[in-house]
């Protein structure tokens, strides 16, 4: 038991240690040497507990980013009567969380989904999956404040959600560069002005 735990507790250093890596230089770019080399581990060590460099990106995917995605982008959006609230402070909490983050590349998600596009089809299942398991709750968790009555009858939530993801995205990238923080505030400000579209329409008397 007590080898079970520890070997569970260094596979999680080493796919945290990944992650940062690849987050920040890439995957094509980050070798398996540098990762040996943050850990100060031996290549016997890494390939005790996983097949290859791919095998530890996979396991990374499943066991780090899919928590990452969930805990930011789908869990404070889940069990509210008002979506457009939710998602309103969802994004407000993501992304001011990106402001403060000294060693921010943008969104983690978006850019293993760039990389990979067209150069491994098994990587970009595993992060299509995650992909879709966002839009799916998105589309949903629309779909309840459409029958709540917070949103208009005649919204396309599976539109909406689309629209949400990419802006989400799309921001994340600009504040990459300069003023994040003034990024963030204009984008919130249109964010809060779409939101407002897909509120109920008022019916003249």
């Amino acid at each position: 038991m007590d080898k079970t735990l520890k070997r569970m507790a260094t596979m999680h250093r080493m796919q945290t240690a990944g992650l940062e890596l690849f987050y920040a230089n890439g995957y094509y770019a980050t070798s398996v040497d540098d990762i040996l080399n943050k850990l100060s581990l031996s290549k016997g060590a890494f390939y005790y507990h996983f097949e290859s460099k791919e095998d530890f990106f996979v396991q990374i995917i499943q066991n780090l980013l899919s928590r990452k995605v969930y805990s930011c982008l789908i869990e404070p959006i889940e069990g509210f009567s008002n979506p457009l609230q939710s998602i309103n402070s969802c994004f407000e909490e993501a992304l001011e969380t990106a402001v403060h983050n000294e060693m921010d590349f943008g969104c983690v998600l978006n850019n293993f989904l760039t990389e990979f596009r067209g150069r491994n089809e098994v990587i970009m299942k595993h992060l299509n999956e995650i992909l879709s398991i966002w839009e799916v709750n998105l589309v949903s968790t629309l779909q309840k404040g459409k029958f709540n009555g917070h949103i208009d009858r005649h919204v396309d939530c599976e539109a909406a959600a689309t629209y949400l993801m990419s802006s989400y995205f799309g921001i994340r990238t600009l504040m990459v560069g300069a003023a994040p923080s003034a990024r963030k505030y204009r984008f919130m400000s249109q964010l809060k002005m779409y939101l407002k579209t897909l509120e109920p329409k008022k019916v003249a008397v």
